[in-house]
């Protein structure tokens, strides 16, 4: 090995050091007694907020615009004949563009979260913070609750000081755990998600000659047997499981008949903790707090 290549890995090792430090998991995990494990059913409910952020044609938009008249009502009436509580994660555009499901979902029992003002992160720090205070002020206007978690990359000293106690966007464990800023500071709980269990890698059919390339129209049943065969697997562990749904995607008919089915299976199973993000986090934070320092 020559030393240019011993000082580029050496280069690269002390940067995986550096960002290895930022995460935190949480010792001796364990969730209350008769708990198996947990699963935090979420919703990114942007309708067409990326696909107009993305400059995508009217079949793109009108394809997200479903998720906010019908596919939303659809995921809320599912979660409503299982008796589960979801976590909603919700731009603060949506409640200028879908009041009516956002005030249905908070009055139903479910979590509304930050998505972002526009489903973007301006690289503007002024401007990036004052999307975040927006998005957090049109959510606690419209539901009488202040937001409490993110799914995101806003900076975490932004979202610690508007009083934020998680993000769920990271994938670097398979259970909470802390994160933090590069200067070690301004601590979050991250419940992780993969994109494995996220409707939109499977069934989001982008329009010829826009993005993603990649044209995704999976079988329902197909997809349902890769998720109960990880939920399978993440349950024999004691694991943790967060499901990603777009009601534009999961809200068709086929998809939500599917997900039913899903829930079904999920419920026969002893143990499975079916709980909001933000009762978990809150859980996590209590009995297995951050380590001072």
């Amino acid at each position: 090995m020559t030393s240019t290549m011993q000082r580029e890995l050496q280069a690269l090792r002390e940067a995986a050091e550096r960002h290895g430090a930022r995460h935190v998991h949480l010792e001796h995990f364990a969730y209350p007694p008769g708990t198996r494990m947990a699963v935090n059913l979420t919703v990114d409910f942007d309708a067409m907020l990326l696909r107009r952020a993305s400059n995508e044609p009217p079949m793109q938009l009108a394809k997200g615009e479903f998720g906010g008249r019908v596919g939303i009502w659809r995921l809320l009436e599912l979660f409503a004949s299982h008796g589960i509580h979801a976590t909603i994660f919700t731009p603060g555009r949506i409640c200028e563009l879908y009041p009516q499901a956002v005030v249905a979902a908070a009055r139903a029992g479910h979590e509304i979260a930050d998505h972002m003002w526009e489903h973007r992160v301006p690289k503007e720090r002024d401007l990036e913070y004052d999307h975040l205070v927006k998005s957090t002020q049109a959510l606690e206007r419209l539901t009488g609750r202040r937001p409490v978690g993110t799914r995101s990359h806003h900076t975490l000293a932004f979202l610690k000081q508007l009083g934020y106690i998680y993000t769920s966007t990271d994938t670097a464990d398979h259970v909470p755990y802390y994160v933090a800023d590069a200067q070690h500071q301004n601590v979050l709980l991250n419940l992780p998600f993969h994109y494995a269990i996220d409707d939109a890698m499977f069934f989001n059919f982008g329009w010829i000659g826009s993005g993603p390339h990649g044209q995704r129209l999976a079988d329902p049943e197909s997809v349902l047997d890769i998720w109960w065969e990880a939920f399978q697997s993440l349950y024999k562990q004691g694991s943790y499981l967060n499901v990603c749904l777009h009601p534009f995607i999961s809200g068709r008919a086929l998809r939500t008949a599917m997900l039913d089915r899903f829930i079904t299976r999920m419920k026969s199973l002893p143990g499975v903790w079916f709980i909001t993000c933000e009762a978990l986090a809150r859980y996590c934070l209590e009995h297995f707090p951050p380590p001072r320092g």
